[in-house]
């Protein structure tokens, strides 16, 4: 469906968790996509600029991947602002899914992916409550960009 149904308290409680990993935005976003490349080498294959590197300590160092690492952090960041508004969240989800998947062809399955990093990242350094706060966001994000993707035909 595409209204979303979060309690008001589900809202607050997602942004909560959210906010504590935001605050260093580029550095999570880093250490996020770091570990995606670690432990899923094939999404390398979408980052020609990043093909040729092996350690994880090199990615770090890397301005594109904390640059890319910065612009996906605040791109969910414009999601969480919105999860109390469908047509604002839609506004925010509908052309990243649509560029991911007709200009760049990423696959999907690697949204799933970094959801779970993240909420894994959150785990480890703000514990289960933190997590469980967001994981409903991630599913619902994952949700919908699933859509965008099943509507460009993918």
């Amino acid at each position: 469906s595409s209204t979303m149904s979060f309690s008001e308290a589900e809202v607050q409680s997602a942004r909560g968790a959210w906010e504590k990993i935001y605050v260093d935005a580029e550095d999570n976003g880093t250490t996020v996509l770091v570990r995606m490349f670690t432990e899923h080498p094939d999404t390398k294959s979408y980052f020609t600029h990043f093909k040729g590197m092996d350690s994880a300590e090199e990615m770090k160092q890397s301005d594109q991947i904390r640059g890319h690492g910065k612009k996906v952090f605040t791109a969910i960041n414009d999601m969480v602002q919105h999860l109390d508004n469908s047509e604002a969240f839609l506004g925010v989800v509908n052309p990243l899914g649509k560029k991911h998947a007709t200009q760049l062809k990423i696959d999907p399955k690697n949204f799933r992916i970094i959801c779970d990093i993240i909420l894994q990242l959150m785990e480890e350094k703000f514990g289960g409550d933190c997590k469980a706060s967001f994981e409903k966001v991630t599913n619902e994000i994952c949700t919908h960009l699933n859509n965008v993707y099943k509507e460009a035909g993918w």
